[in-house]
């Protein structure tokens, strides 16, 4: 995991598999973002080739937490059709934007 900022909001990038064993390493990660007053944040899936309902579950519980402040949102890059699939089946993905790179989640 990491974490940078651009153009004033909190990119979290993540890799490999998100799972019940990584999770609570993003969920960490967007807890230390969010609880630093970011509510403006992107989380970068493009090098993550799997996610589970773990993994969803932490990005839903980001969302509820940025959604708590004006002007708070939350944005997710994928670019695996596998990982995409997943927001798709559940839903999640007219919650949750989703974007092919993070320069377009930043400008959205």
């Amino acid at each position: 995991m990491s974490t940078h900022d651009q153009d004033g909001i909190a990119v979290v990038s993540a890799a490999g598999e998100i799972d019940i064993f990584t999770a609570p390493q993003l969920d960490s990660e967007l807890s230390a973002v969010t609880g630093g007053g970011q509510h403006r944040v992107v989380v970068d899936l493009s090098r993550v080739d799997f996610l589970d309902s773990t993994g969803l579950a932490v990005l839903v519980k980001t969302l509820k937490r940025v959604r708590e402040h004006d002007g708070g949102s939350l944005a997710v890059v994928v670019t695996a059709d596998r990982v995409a699939k997943v927001f798709r089946l559940t839903g999640l993905d007219t919650l949750i934007p989703l974007h092919p790179t993070v320069e377009s989640a930043v400008a959205g």
